[in-house]
Formats: structure tokens, C-alpha cells, sequence
């Protein structure tokens, strides 16, 4: 992956740093879907020192003939580059007789990275196996620091990490990375504050994926050169991402699609495939288990709550599905300006239910002065109206047990400020939940893309928050680290 800039991965670094300075050797598996910074996360780490070795398709006899240049330069012996391993069992114990090698490990422990190693392992089953007897007979007992990552999330889970696998309980550590959090994107682009919300409701955190807008260019024009335009990186990607991953993409494409435009209850979703029940259950567990999809339950409900709803959780995926993959007869015969005005007269709407999630995951980390233990939405009949009939929902629901505390949020995401007297209604829907919880203190807030009608700073309740992108704005800036 070639990225201009390494942010946000301190945690991470730190990881790799500890197991290295621990005693002895070392086994660390990273993993995580494509573009998501592994590469750059190895490279910074070793900074050049250590072997560094990306796997490819080719199959074991092109792979170990590459290991073997990379492993002579390494050890500066050209005899290595020239000799004949049949396998990478071979290889690996003449490398731990090399006396270059032995050199090197009473130095310093050696790196050595392994990358895409499920490309190793769709060529050769028996990878795991191979690796778990060539970790056991010469790297356990040397001053080597092995790293294996790979992108195939569904293959690191149940060819590396899984109990089942050779290579399990070799491991020392294993990191999962996660997309970057809202509040970095502008190192990457310097746009105001909205078009930053825009750009991260499209893009995700990938930092290969928002690199390809060019920040002198406006969001609207950088997503109508990304999206829109025949064979351009961001208009293959979902394609190339998911093929790449699973197995009967066709299916998982369906689904995807079907959350992507509104359905979010597994009957919906069912509805619009026409697929049974059992089969989409078991579509979406493996969605879920890559982090593409996630469930959602009502706050205040059991974990086993069946009438639970289902979103896309990668924003990338979330756009593509609701807007190019519909689109795309239209886009291949260009008639991409009409796509691209449908796109800008609905994406207020799409983009209110990412400013939810991302005000959500914002106040999870801090943004109102307070921390909570839990922030959900909450969805449900209203039973203390006289019919109960309504389904009623509030936006935000954060609880504290330290402090006994809930808070009740509204987001709005229009082009016109909204009226602090919105919280009245929010008040009232709060009761619902407020008679499950005695003696609780009580938040209210709101929170409006385009500002309030009045002056804020007049509110004096202190359990009234108001806050606008520009508190956004200020709250990020203050907590990059």
C-alpha cells in the first residue's frame, strides 16, 4: 500500500515494540481488510531493519525463489540467491545455519515480516503446518521476531488464528487494525469542517481510499472524479475488495445492497433477496465477522433481542451500495450527471444517519466533557401514550454506572438551524426509558449540522448540551493523540 502519511497508530506501534523487547523469540499475526495500513504500520515499525517479504499468488516455487534474493541481500550472501530449496522447510533451516544469520541474532533479534501470508496458503493448504514446524525447529530458540499479516480477514481468522490451526498457541500477540478514527482525517484533507464529515460519510477511515481525494479539489468534485467515473480506483474497489474476500459474492453483493437502501430487519432483507432465512443469517455472520455489517439492539435491550436491525458499518461499502452499484448502467453509458444530481439531492438524508453514528461513536470518546460506559440508539413503542402503537425512537442513548447518569441525544443534519425547543420532545420520548432508571441524573442534548436558531451560549441549564460542527470541529483538534 503506498500512503503519504502515517497516522494514528500509536497503540498499535506500541504493541509491536513490547513483543519485540520481550525476552526471546517472537510470533505476531496483523491482520485486517485491504488498504487498511498493515504495510505501513510493518514498515514503520522495522524502519528498515529486519527482512521484509510480501507474498504473492504465484505459488511456493516463485514465492521461495523471491524470499531467497530479499534473504541474501539480508545476510549478504549471494550463495543463498543461487541455491535450490524445494520447500520452505529446507529453506528455512539452512537460514538458521547460516553464520551471517547466527552473526545477526547475537546482535540483535532479527525481523522477519511476512506479508499477504494467506497468499501462501490458497497456493499451499499445508502452510500452516509448514510454518508451525519451521517456528518450532528454528525461530522458537533463535532471537527472531516473526510477523504474519494478511488482509484476507476470513483467512487469518481461521487459518492462523483459530484453534484449529497448526499455528495456534505459537502466537504471542496478534492486532486486528481498525479503520482511523473520524478525528484524523483532516491530516489528510484540509477541508472545513462539513465537507470533512462528507468526505469520512463516503470514504470510511482507509487511508488509502481518502488519499485518493485531492484536498485542492471540492468534495463534490473529488466524489464525482472517485465514484463516477468509469475504472477510476473508487468505482472498482467494492468489487475487487469483496471478491477477493468471499466466496459467492454474487449473494453477499444482494444483502449488502438491500441494507444499503433501507432494509435493515433480517425479514426485509429476506424479502428483497428472496433468499430464506437461514441462508441470509449465515450471510450476515460472515459479514459481521469482517466488520462490514453490524447488528443493533434497542438500548436497554438483551443481548438476545431477535427483532434486531442490521447496518453497513463501513462507510465506503455504505455508499457504493446505496449509490454507484444501483447506478452503474448509468454510469457505464455516461449519463453520469444524472447519477450524480440524484446523489446530491439525497445525500442530506444518507448523510444523517452517518452524522448519528459518528456523533455516537464521538460522544464514546468524549465529546460532551464526560465519558459513558454505553452509547446506543434507542427504538420502541411509546406504551405510556393511550394507543402505544407508534414506534418512537431517540437518536442517542449513553449511560453511565459511575455516575448514574443518562444522556438523550437528538442529531439533525439539515441545511437550516434547528430550534432548541427540540428538546421538549426529546424530554417527553425520554420518559419511556427514564421510569427503568431511579434517581438518574439526566442529559439532554442536541446536536445540529447547520447551528441553532437561538444563541446557545444564552442556555444556562446545565443539563441542556447544544453543539454544532464547529464544537466538532474544536473537540477533534484538541484530541488527535
Amino acid at each position: 500500500m503506498s500512503q503519504q502519511k502515517f497516522i494514528d497508530r500509536e497503540e498499535e506501534m506500541e504493541i509491536l515494540k513490547n513483543q519485540y523487547d520481550m525476552e526471546g523469540s517472537g510470533l505476531i499475526v496483523i491482520y485486517g481488510r485491504r488498504r487498511v495500513g498493515k504495510t505501513e504500520l510493518i514498515n514503520n515499525f522495522m524502519s528498515g531493519h529486519g527482512l521484509y517479504f510480501l507474498a504473492t499468488n504465484e505459488g511456493d516455487t516463485e514465492n521461495i525463489r523471491n524470499f531467497q534474493k530479499l534473504l541474501s541481500e539480508f545476510l549478504n550472501d549471494k550463495s543463498i540467491e543461487y541455491a535450490y530449496y524445494n520447500d520452505w522447510y529446507s529453506l528455512f533451516s539452512s537460514i538458521v545455519n547460516n553464520k551471517n544469520f547466527i552473526e545477526k541474532t547475537k546482535k540483535s533479534k532479527i525481523i522477519i515480516a511476512i506479508d499477504e501470508f494467506p497468499y501462501l496458503i490458497e497456493a499451499n493448504r499445508s502452510i500452516p503446518s509448514i510454518f508451525q514446524k519451521i517456528y518450532d525447529s528454528f525461530l522458537k530458540n533463535n532471537n527472531v521476531f516473526l510477523i504474519l499479516s494478511g488482509s484476507s480477514v476470513s483467512i487469518m481468522e481461521n487459518d492462523v488464528l483459530s484453534y484449529k490451526s497448526p499455528l495456534y498457541g505459537r502466537r504471542t500477540g496478534q492486532i486486528r487494525i481498525k479503520p482511523l478514527k473520524f478525528k484524523f482525517i483532516n491530516n489528510f484533507l484540509k477541508y472545513n469542517i462539513e465537507d470533512l464529515c462528507n468526505s469520512y460519510f463516503v470514504l470510511g477511515g482507509i487511508p488509502e481510499y481518502i488519499l485518493k481525494f485531492n484536498t485542492n479539489l471540492s468534495f463534490w468534485n473529488n466524489l464525482k472524479n472517485n465514484f463516477l467515473n468509469r475504472g477510476s480506483y473508487l468505482y472498482e474497489e467494492a468489487e475487487f475488495l469483496l471478491r477477493g474476500e468471499l466466496r459467492e459474492a454474487r449473494n453477499y453483493f444482494t444483502i449488502l445492497k438491500a441494507i444499503a437502501i433501507g432494509n435493515h430487519r433480517l425479514n426485509e432483507i429476506c424479502s428483497y433477496t428472496g433468499m430464506d432465512k437461514s441462508m441470509v443469517s449465515k450471510y450476515i455472520d460472515v459479514l459481521i465477522s469482517l466488520d462490514f455489517i453490524e447488528p443493533e439492539i434497542p438500548f436497554g435491550s438483551d443481548k438476545n433481542f431477535k427483532r434486531r436491525l442490521y447496518w453497513i458499518k463501513d462507510n465506503y461499502l455504505s455508499f457504493w451500495f446505496r449509490y454507484i452499484l444501483p447506478n452503474k448502467s448509468e454510469i457505464e453509458n455516461s449519463r453520469t450527471e444524472r447519477v450524480f444530481n440524484y446523489i446530491k439531492n439525497d445525500f442530506n438524508t444518507y448523510a444523517g444517519e452517518k452524522f448519528e453514528y459518528l456523533i455516537r461513536s464521538l460522544i464514546y470518546d468524549g465529546l460532551t466533557g464526560k465519558y459513558y460506559d454505553n452509547v446506543s440508539r434507542w427504538w420502541g413503542k411509546n406504551k405510556l401514550k393511550n394507543k402505544g402503537n407508534d414506534i418512537e425512537e431517540i437518536d442517542i442513548v449513553a449511560y453511565s454506572s459511575e455516575r448514574n447518569e443518562l444522556l438523550f441525544g437528538e442529531c439533525k443534519w439539515t441545511n437550516k438551524k434547528i430550534s432548541a425547543s427540540l428538546i421538549d420532545k426529546l424530554m417527553e420520548k425520554s420518559k419511556i426509558l427514564l421510569k427503568n432508571y431511579n434517581n438518574c441524573n439526566v442529559i439532554y442534548a442536541l446536536f445540529s449540522k447547520s447551528g441553532f436558531i437561538e444563541n446557545k451560549n444564552t442556555i444556562k441549564n446545565k443539563n441542556i448540551i447544544l453543539m454544532d460542527l464547529n464544537d466538532v470541529k474544536n473537540f477533534i483538534e484538541k484530541n488527535k493523540s
